[in-house]
């Protein structure tokens, strides 16, 4: 067998290897299977069969240490959500269309650079059947491309008092029932924080105050998530996952970080809130602070929870 051939039906990233020109980074999606209706004859209507991804994208090498920060590289559930958004937009009749629409959906992020995508469908018969296509970002246009807009969520802020109370799941139910994600703020806890000369460790000491409290109330209900990265809470939104907003690394590595004393707690989220275009900011067992906040904040009297 020579070369060509073997390399034509080689895994994705051995084919990436042998036909780069440039140095770069992988990271690659395998055997990733899904039911799902595709298909142009009347057979495959109606009925589920597996689809089988194999992906590789090639990116840059990043500049400088990842220092193991997720929103700096390509995330995985990038690569997932493109087939999902894919397979949910239509019904499609050709691995070939969905192959190039998965592709240009990652060449949408901005580490991507080439892509190779292999679709298989595996139930046609004792073998599989597929399309591999390979698409670089020179090569797309991406301009035409709609962008998926980022979903709009409910910020909530919780008092301590709010915290204990014994109507919190009740709550929460009726907020994880409304029409957005929902994303929950907490302060530090009435337990005093260490105090530090240092201006830098106090921001931190703060910040970590905050996380404790975070993770003290995701032990209240097994729903809520701590989430700290954006790529997180991205990723948590789009999948109705309730979240619990540890605020130190997005906090310290803004621009424009508030401050992050625990009695600005509600300033600080309505900032986080207005960087996220929140659909609105629900404030529970504590009143709006002076600091200015953005005009829908709102009490929980507002909303009926009590």
């Amino acid at each position: 067998m020579t070369d060509d051939i073997r390399l034509a039906f080689a895994h994705p990233s051995e084919r990436a290897e042998a036909s780069s020109q440039t140095p770069c980074d992988r990271i690659s999606l395998r055997d990733y299977t899904v039911e799902v209706e595709i298909g142009a004859f009347q057979q495959e209507r109606g009925t589920l069969q597996r689809v089988r991804f194999n992906v590789v994208v090639e990116v840059l090498p990043l500049s400088g240490p990842i220092d193991d920060d997720v929103d700096r590289i390509l995330s995985y559930d990038k690569v997932t959500e493109a087939i999902s958004i894919e397979l949910e937009a239509e019904r499609i009749n050709l691995l070939e269309t969905l192959a190039a629409r998965v592709a240009e959906r990652i060449l949408l992020e901005p580490q991507a650079e080439r892509v190779f995508v292999r679709i298989e469908k595996l139930d046609r018969g004792p073998f599989s059947l597929g399309v591999e296509i390979v698409r670089s970002r020179d090569g797309v246009d991406l301009a035409g491309q709609e962008h998926v807009e980022a979903p709009h969520p409910r910020m909530v802020y919780l008092s301590n008092e709010a915290i204990q109370s014994p109507h919190l799941g009740g709550w929460i139910d009726q907020l994880a029932a409304m029409d957005a994600p929902l994303i929950i703020c907490v302060g530090a806890s009435d337990v005093s924080a260490p105090k530090a000369a240092n201006a830098m460790a106090q921001r931190r000491i703060d910040l970590l105050a905050i996380e404790q409290n975070a993770w003290a109330l995701a032990a209240h209900d097994r729903r809520c998530m701590v989430v700290g990265t954006r790529t997180e809470l991205d990723w948590a939104m789009k999948n109705d996952q309730i979240c619990i907003w540890a605020p130190s690394k997005i906090v310290l590595d803004a621009v424009d970080g508030p401050s992050a004393n625990p009695r600005d707690a509600v300033a600080l989220i309505a900032w986080f809130a207005n960087d996220l275009a929140a659909k609105e900011l629900l404030v529970i067992g504590a009143d709006a602070p002076d600091t200015q906040v953005p005009n829908w904040a709102v009490t929980a009297d507002t909303i009926n929870l009590s």
